[in-house]
């Protein structure tokens, strides 16, 4: 008589766990299949998650420009973050999480997997789930969260940062102004812990990150004019450079002077 084998018996809460998993995987290999994910490394990589706003509310401190150069803006600032994370050597692939159409579909093109905001609960939970996502879908890479308004990143300045993680650990590196965070970076196996926003840079510390120097192109984020203005004395990257060169963003612009003039922080 041939033995039927009986699988071990899961409970309920068991079986909701696996099929959450099942749908987490599902979701990210769905969003990478058209992605770019770089190969032939065998060392472990990284895996970096940009969170996106919809572009209706994101970088409202910079209105003066008028709202679609401030949208504009926006997403060429995310666009230069992701087109730079995948040029990183150590990146092996870059996730997006958001719910604005016109940015999934720029960056989508771009060679980043796209995935909805689902949890819909602010910027930590956004980062938290397509942290999840990236760690179900390859546990043997580090996770890395960069912040989209960054114009001015380098590649080899990411580089460096991940490569001072040490094994086990988190590590941030704090804004220009040293009172928030830029980037957080988890080990493999190790969870992201987001605790992005004002005053970060604290609450990073106070959860346990080591804080790391970074390059000035990666510290600085974007949210004044007087932001902007400094991103592009360092020089930023080529998607901004054409959001600026055009009419109605260019700080040279009478509306785009004025504000700076009366807005310079």
């Amino acid at each position: 008589m041939t033995l039927i084998p009986v699988p071990p018996r899961v409970s309920r809460r068991s079986r909701r766990s696996e099929s959450a998993a099942g749908r987490l995987a599902d979701l990210l290999c769905s969003a990478l299949r058209d992605s770019h994910v770089v190969r032939g490394n065998e060392r472990p990589g990284w895996a970096v998650v940009v969170p996106v706003k919809l572009l209706a509310g994101a970088k409202t401190r910079l209105q003066g420009y008028g709202d679609a150069a401030r949208e504009q803006l926006a997403l060429s600032f995310a666009a230069d973050v992701v087109e730079t994370a995948l040029a990183c050597p150590a990146v092996r692939r870059v996730l997006v999480v958001t719910d604005d159409a016109r940015a999934a579909g720029l960056l989508r093109a771009l060679g980043a997997a796209v995935v909805a905001d689902a949890p819909a609960a602010g910027l930590n939970r956004a980062l938290g789930h397509g942290a999840a996502l990236l760690q179900q879908a390859a546990p043997d890479e580090g996770v890395v969260a960069v912040a989209s308004d960054l114009p001015a990143l380098r590649a080899a300045e990411l580089a460096v940062v991940l490569a001072a993680v040490p094994t086990g650990r988190r590590v941030f590196v704090p804004d220009a102004e040293s009172s928030g965070s830029t980037v957080l970076a988890a080990a493999p196996g190790i969870g992201l812990d987001p605790a992005f926003g004002a005053g970060s840079r604290m609450r990073h510390l106070q959860l346990g990150a080591l804080e790391v120097p970074g390059g000035a192109g990666l510290r600085r984020d974007v949210d004044t004019p007087a932001d902007l203005a400094a991103a592009v004395a360092l020089g930023v990257g080529r998607h901004t450079a054409a959001a600026l060169a055009m009419p109605a963003t260019s700080p040279s612009s009478p509306d785009g002077a004025r504000w700076c003039d009366e807005h310079p922080g």
